[in-house]
């Protein structure tokens, strides 16, 4: 489980400290080479994905009530619908911050309504300044796109959410999740925008990640 230093380090900073390291990725011709350490870090051991074979996992660890994962959306939104069909992009909610939050996320999730609730979440936690941290808050915002409510409370109370939620915790323990928001590719490659030092650069590194694993998949 995350422990309660990570969980402030988190909410102190949203950042991941990292130490330096001068190891770099090898790059397409034209690319900037990837230092380890500082654009991103190895993961160890690597972990199991959740994609078929000869696709490429990509995940974002995230945090509804984080301003940072909050001001990533936009960016990262565009960048999803541009992905290659060989790469599968799925979130990961963490377990700190508001823990309603993750129940919230695992709960629409469950629904299958996550993708189409996802910017509504933000947006009423961000903009609307609703904390959205009961579930009468939750129900009375959502009621508002259509979701049924009974539904919604059955589901949110579910096993099958306490389920989500607990593996996301061991994912994000794995991980060394210790801010977000975050990224991991292919169970071997970590980045966040607080190493990279902005949201587009992540990114950037992100899209650099993935065509090394293609490459590698294809030795």
């Amino acid at each position: 489980m995350i422990s309660d230093t990570r969980r402030s380090m988190m909410l102190a900073t949203g950042a991941v400290l990292v130490a330096a390291g001068t190891t770099g990725l090898p790059m397409p011709a034209g690319a900037q080479v990837l230092r380890e350490g500082r654009d991103y870090r190895v993961v160890r051991p690597a972990q199991p994905t959740e994609v078929p074979a000869g696709k490429i996992e990509a995940i974002e660890f995230f945090w509804y009530g984080c301003p940072h994962c909050n001001s990533l959306e936009p960016a990262l939104e565009q960048w999803v619908k541009k992905l290659p069909d060989d790469v599968v992009f799925r979130r990961i909610h963490v377990p700190f911050g508001e823990r309603r939050h993750q129940q919230l996320f695992y709960t629409l999730e469950s629904m299958g309504k996550d993708e189409e609730l996802h910017k509504a979440v933000f947006h009423a936690i961000h903009v609307d300044r609703d904390r959205l941290d009961t579930v009468d808050r939750m129900v009375a915002m959502l009621s508002k796109h259509g979701v049924d409510e009974k539904q919604f409370r059955d589901t949110f109370d579910s096993f099958a959410v306490r389920t989500k939620m607990r593996r996301a915790a061991q994912v994000v323990d794995a991980y060394g999740v210790e801010g977000v928001p975050a990224m991991a590719v292919a169970g071997k490659y970590y980045t966040a925008p607080s190493m990279v030092g902005s949201n587009g650069g992540a990114l950037q590194v992100m899209d650099q990640l993935i065509e090394i694993e293609r490459k590698a998949a294809k030795k």
